[in-house]
């Protein structure tokens, strides 16, 4: 029963939503509590894989098409859609106690916004068009929000938006990577896939080139300490590189390791 579980949930990616969330936390100025930030980290977690849950009965059809997605456990019989919608709204809600509980209220509405969007907007708007993932980057774009009211910060301060920004740049390239390396399993499912009139190879290293700009700017415009900005200058510099030599090899693992090195970062300033 673990191991389905382990599939439904999606623990990494999961966690990743909680590391972006804790990014936010420790962004803003406001004393570090180990309670909160563990509860913010667990929350946003529980939200993610919740959602997670409830996306693989929502997408059960397109996910018996595709060899990356075949062995999840609603195509392979290990889950209901019943029972892993009641696992998913238990993981949601769990998530969102969790946030109402170290937060108030503001966390946990950013966190059901999130996921409103991720499954009312952005799920089926995948099945329609490539441009879905310009929608669906907007909800990874809310952990960090999520972490930075939590601390006791404003949702429009220019601090949280900027690195909400840096995210949701990050998340472009990413998926459109992600979608390459796996367009048969697409092409399967009816997926549409990107077709840019500059090429997709031309438009995923444009937004690379933003994205790396954008990051040398957080030290720039002193959203990070001047101990944490000698520290983070050196994280852009190799996806500058990679970016320059269109190295997919080396780009994408990269990538995936970008918000946790933001994350290293803005811990290097708090403690």
């Amino acid at each position: 029963m673990i191991a389905p579980l382990l599939r439904l949930f999606r623990p990494r990616l999961a966690l990743l939503n909680g590391v972006a969330a804790v990014a936010g936390y420790l962004l803003h100025p406001a004393e570090v509590r180990v309670l909160s930030l563990g509860a913010l980290l667990g929350g946003v977690a529980l939200l993610a894989a919740g959602g997670s849950a409830i996306n693989q009965v929502v997408e059960r059809d397109l996910d018996r098409l595709m060899v990356r997605t075949n062995r999840r456990p609603l195509p392979q019989g290990d889950l209901t859609p019943r029972s892993a919608t009641v696992i998913g709204a238990a993981a949601v809600t769990g998530g969102l106690l969790l946030l109402a509980a170290a937060g108030g209220l503001l966390p946990p509405l950013l966190g059901a916004a999130a996921l409103g969007w991720y499954l009312a907007i952005y799920t089926p708007l995948k099945r329609r068009t490539s441009l879905a993932l310009a929608a669906g980057a907007v909800c990874g774009a809310a952990p960090p929000l999520i972490g930075w009211c939590l601390a006791g910060g404003s949702p429009t301060d220019y601090r949280v938006m900027f690195l909400a920004g840096l995210l949701y740049l990050w998340q472009i390239p990413h998926f459109w990577l992600f979608q390459r390396r796996h367009a048969a399993d697409y092409r399967a499912a009816g997926i549409p896939l990107l077709r840019p009139p500059v090429g997709e190879t031309g438009l995923v290293w444009l937004w690379m080139a933003a994205l790396t700009a954008a990051a040398m700017l957080l030290p720039a415009f002193g959203i990070i300490g001047q101990q944490a900005a000698l520290w983070y200058a050196l994280f852009p510099l190799p996806l500058a590189v990679i970016s320059l030599a269109r190295s997919e090899r080396f780009l994408f693992p990269y990538l995936n390791l970008f918000p946790l090195l933001v994350t290293v970062t803005l811990s290097l300033g708090r403690f």
